[in-house]
């Protein structure tokens, strides 16, 4: 059996309790199939860096397999009727990352960064224009000339 990283984007409008029935559903393929499904991560929403069918913004699912090529076959076949799911994608690796993924990392590195800086994001006070340091373009070294 090989490894893979499979990802698919579910519709913005469905619920998470729909989209986890999605991933429940698939992993039953995979596993009908004499496969195992490893580890299931939800992403959660995001912003799509295009529109897809009409939608800005999709729910991003993560699957580690450990399956045969026939059985993700048919999960993909299945993905393409789903009208839920808008696009899908799976890579063969030589192994599977172990602990969680890299955005599910930069999630917990964003939220213990809004954490030190408080709830509301707050920065601290500014600093005064003396001990911020001079101007990028000191305006009163321009001459008449390089003015606009």
């Amino acid at each position: 059996m090989a490894l893979y990283e499979h990802v698919y984007l579910a519709r913005q409008d469905v619920s998470a309790q729909q989209v986890e029935a999605l991933s429940e559903q698939f992993k039953a393929i995979i596993e009908q199939h004499s496969g195992k499904v490893e580890k299931i991560e939800y992403w959660g929403v995001k912003s799509l860096a295009y529109r897809i069918n009409k939608n800005r913004k999709a729910h991003f699912t993560l699957f580690n397999l450990d399956a045969s090529a026939s059985a993700v076959a048919e999960m993909e076949r299945q993905m393409r009727i789903n009208e839920d799911v808008l696009r899908f994608l799976t890579l063969r690796v030589e192994e599977l990352e172990q602990g969680p993924s890299a955005m599910m990392r930069k999630r917990d590195d964003d939220d213990r960064e809004r954490g030190e800086r408080g709830e509301r994001g707050e920065r601290g006070e500014r600093r005064s224009r003396s001990e911020r340091g001079p101007r990028r373009r000191d305006e009163s070294n321009m001459s008449e000339e390089g003015a606009f």
